[in-house]
């Protein structure tokens, strides 16, 4: 199975790409590692983009260069078509020197198992074997 590659936009401007190769599928949550375009800094950048247009941090460590997000209304997902994945919000976390993470709750059925079904293959399997 190749993997889908799905771009990021913030601001209608792409920002990076994902895999979303993590979920929570009963929960409709996607998550995966963000591959910037052109962003050096992470932290910085969303930092300043949230305070200058009043998103909540949920975690501030300027020492550490560790942020995370509330939702951010203007972050969208697009996969390889072009469609956008909605779902109830879209947040950010990460560190510089690690890795930074997308995360998307609420991700309504049927669109979730009709464009992550290997996630809900992986949830299903793990009680086939019970």
């Amino acid at each position: 199975m190749t993997t889908k590659r799905y771009d990021i936009f913030l601001d209608d401007k792409i920002i990076g790409t994902t895999e979303l190769e993590k979920a929570d599928a009963p929960m409709g949550v996607v998550f995966g590692q963000i591959h910037f375009s052109t962003i050096v800094s992470g932290y910085d950048f969303f930092r300043k983009y949230c305070l200058e247009n009043n998103i909540e941090l949920a975690n501030d460590y300027p020492e550490d260069k560790l942020i995370s997000t509330r939702t951010i209304k203007n972050l969208v997902v697009r996969n390889e078509n072009g469609v956008e994945i909605k779902g109830l919000g879209n947040q950010i976390s990460g560190m510089d020197g690690d890795e930074f993470e997308i995360t998307l709750e609420g991700v309504a059925y049927p669109f979730f198992g009709d464009e992550f079904p290997q996630h809900v293959k992986s949830y299903n399997d793990q009680f086939q074997d019970r």
